[in-house]
């Protein structure tokens, strides 16, 4: 898949629970705030319980409250599945088969309600989804510019770069990474922030530190501390 579409990118991250749908949904509250029309978009997700008679996911709901357009959950997320573990595990013991082309169909139909589609990974950038796919493949069938969550806590560097490596090495553009405050007492922290801006040949998008308050609040925050205009 080709796109021409100046305001949809692949969020992946150096790891999990390092913040990627935390950086997404300011991301998505960044570009509404200069008047675009969003969707967030977690293709799957991992973990779910049941509320009022429907499974939920917290990334899930935290990208649809962040988004200024209201989407069918089962375009948001085509596979919802309900144990926190990883995907592909999953996958098999819930008797789900992920499709990438039921994914793409699915992007390409939020695309014609929004002016801004941002589409979250699961995990970091190599997460296999079954035995022949990983998040990998679908970053590289999206074909979108990828945004690079980088969790900063001991080890972020290395994984930082690695990871770009990894995104170019499919032939992706890395158009920026996110520093996200993970561990707050992390020595050096903007020794490390300089180091990555130095080795990974993208622009620092912000630097989100860790915020008190309520999630909705918080996100509105964050979105302040990304430039987004160095994205144009």
């Amino acid at each position: 898949m080709n796109t021409s579409r100046s305001h949809d990118f692949f969020i992946t991250g150096t790891d999990t629970e390092i913040g990627k749908t935390f950086s997404s949904s300011a991301l998505l509250q960044a570009f509404g705030q200069r008047g675009l029309s969003t969707i967030g978009m977690k293709p799957i997700a991992s973990g779910a319980e049941l509320r009022d008679g429907q499974w939920h996911n917290e990334d899930v709901d935290s990208l649809m409250a962040a988004s200024s357009v209201q989407a069918s959950p089962s375009l948001v997320c085509p596979y919802l599945m309900q144990t926190p573990a990883a995907p592909h595990i999953v996958a098999k013991q819930e008797n789900v088969t992920i499709s990438l082309p039921h994914i793409l169909a699915s992007y390409q139909q939020l695309t014609s309600a929004a002016e801004a589609v941002i589409v979250e990974g699961v995990g970091g950038f190599c997460v296999p989804l079954n035995d022949q796919v990983d998040t990998a493949d679908l970053a590289q069938q999206l074909n979108l510019p990828v945004i690079l969550v980088v969790g900063l806590r001991l080890g972020c560097i290395n994984h930082a770069l690695l990871t770009a490596q990894a995104i170019r090495a499919r032939g992706l553009h890395v158009a920026a990474w996110i520093a996200n405050t993970v561990d707050t007492q992390m020595l050096y922290l903007q020794d490390n922030i300089d180091a990555i801006q130095q080795r990974i040949a993208a622009p620092m998008l912000g630097h989100i530190p860790r915020l008190n308050g309520n999630t909705t609040d918080n996100m509105k925050t964050a979105a302040t501390y990304l430039n987004v205009d160095i994205l144009k």
